[in-house]
């Protein structure tokens, strides 16, 4: 039990975090200063297109501006007004170049002020990624070219959340700008997957992970929460929050889903009793994989915010069974997902892990397994993000615990003398062999949310704001 005083200590916690983030920003400035990714072991950096899209710097902004930041944001600031440019020859996938990109200028937009220099190059951006969606069905292509706006490889099928989870910032920018032509984009990729649920083609609102932009079809029967279908149940919650509660239908799919999540997914582990969300293979309810991504971490705040939508239990004391149910389930998940450090020699989680599903495990056998491929850390935010909306719709000291025994893990093993932070090959072994990159996430994510853990609530109240899936903060909007 520490001795510091709690205020005292939540400030100092908040500062470390602000210290962490400009260590990892002076790798990056140091070393790679405009590069798209931040190679920090081999002092590099990398582009995904000459010149660069601004991929680490506008991921970095809205964190800046939180942070008060003032010479570090200048600095970024004035790159985006002077260098950024995406007149580039280059094709570029829709989903990140979204999320990271265009929401990381409509972010910074709003909390500079209405900066006119981010709307102008949100604009720009959000006109060339348009073309991505001049498929036969409305479902966009995975890639787009940005000088020519022409999709690139349009016979590949795309990813169920990738194409489900450009919806915030699109309509955002429609909001901005007055033109309702990215909005119209991404409601009817929307439209699209409302009509495959009504015609069955989904396990109770569990979507395959693989769709098609041409016959505007699924590809497969593999059915989970990890990557390529993650994101489409967060933006389902997150559309109905954004618009002011205005369009229930997305409220609908979400409550569906979930229930199609909590009737299929869900399994217990022994000895211990970890609830985790498994996957479906073949679609079939009866065959439940008990393998877990990071990624899927986000599920637990997202069951939380569902179920308050927002308020804290304090401000919300008449809630319903179902709504008290997903709390439960939203704590027990992100408790599963903090176990997912608290169990490794690092204290930091594996990409992946599986759950222990014998009922005569003995008594101190592990609930949860590693393979060897599995073992590297990318810096990854998910769980983080639920321990965050945990933190501040329940007010629970413990998510406080957890979210400051995962940063001092990160402080431990992967901050680098110099600047910035590499991500880890094996978090099962002592001394990690560190890895050759600093995701842009790490800036924009996981230590902005461990910002906003020790932040008070005030600081983008959750009746007010939606993160995206990227954690930019976007402004709750009323269209007309």
């Amino acid at each position: 039990m520490s001795l510091i005083p709690n205020d005292e200590q939540t400030a100092y916690r908040q500062r470390r975090i602000v210290e962490a983030f400009q260590h990892a920003w002076k790798g990056y400035r140091t070393d790679a200063f405009g590069r798209d990714e931040y190679q920090p072991l081999t002092h590099s950096g990398h582009d995904w297109a000459p010149g660069g899209l601004g991929l680490m710097i506008t991921d970095a902004l809205d964190t800046m501006l939180l942070m008060n930041l003032t010479d570090e944001y200048n600095e970024a600031r004035e790159w985006v007004a002077t260098k950024l440019d995406f007149d580039k020859n280059q094709d570029v996938n829709l989903f990140e170049t979204t999320i990271r990109v265009l929401g990381g200028l409509l972010s910074a937009y709003h909390l500079s002020g209405n900066d006119p220099v981010y709307l102008g190059k949100a604009t720009d951006l959000g006109n060339r990624l348009l073309g991505a969606f001049h498929s036969e069905s409305g479902i966009p292509y995975a890639s787009v070219v940005l000088s020519t706006g022409l999709a690139y490889k349009p016979h590949v099928p795309s990813s169920t959340a990738e194409v489900t989870t450009i919806q915030l910032e699109f309509k955002y920018l429609s909001y901005l700008t007055g033109d309702d032509k990215y909005k119209g984009a991404v409601d009817k990729v929307m439209k699209r997957m409302e009509d495959l649920i009504e015609k069955g083609s989904t396990v109770d609102g569990l979507v395959p992970i693989l769709i098609h932009p041409v016959s505007g079809e699924f590809t497969t029967s593999e059915i989970r929460l990890g990557s390529r279908g993650d994101s489409y149940y967060e933006y389902l919650l997150k559309q109905y929050l954004q618009t002011g509660k205005t369009e229930k239908k997305y409220r609908d799919m979400y409550d569906h889903a979930m229930r199609g999540v909590r009737t299929h997914l869900l399994g217990r582990s022994f000895p211990n009793n970890l609830l985790y969300i498994g996957e479906l293979l073949d679609s079939d309810p009866t065959k439940l994989h008990s393998k877990m991504d990071h990624l899927v971490c986000f599920i637990g705040g997202s069951f939380a915010l569902g179920a308050t939508e927002g308020r804290t239990l304090a401000d919300h004391p008449q809630m319903s069974q179902v709504d008290l149910e997903d709390l439960e389930v939203g704590k027990q998940i992100t408790r599963t997902c903090y176990e997912m450090y608290n169990s490794t020699a690092t204290g930091l989680a594996s990409e992946i892990v599986y759950f222990n599903t014998e009922k005569d495990a003995a008594a101190d056998a592990a609930d949860i397994m590693i393979k060897p491929r599995d073992r590297h850390n990318i810096l990854r935010p998910e769980t983080l993000e639920s321990i965050f909306l945990l933190w501040r719709l329940t007010g629970d000291e413990i998510y406080r615990e957890w979210g400051w025994k995962i940063f001092e893990a990160f402080e431990q093993y992967t901050k680098l003398p110099g600047g910035g932070y590499a991500a880890l090959k094996d978090v099962t072994q002592i001394p990690p062999v560190k890895d050759n990159r600093m995701d842009t996430f790490f800036l924009a994510e996981t230590l902005k949310y461990l910002y906003l853990l020790f932040s008070p609530n005030d600081l983008l109240p959750l009746e007010h704001y939606v993160l995206n899936t990227e954690a930019h903060p976007l402004p709750v909007i009323h269209f007309k």
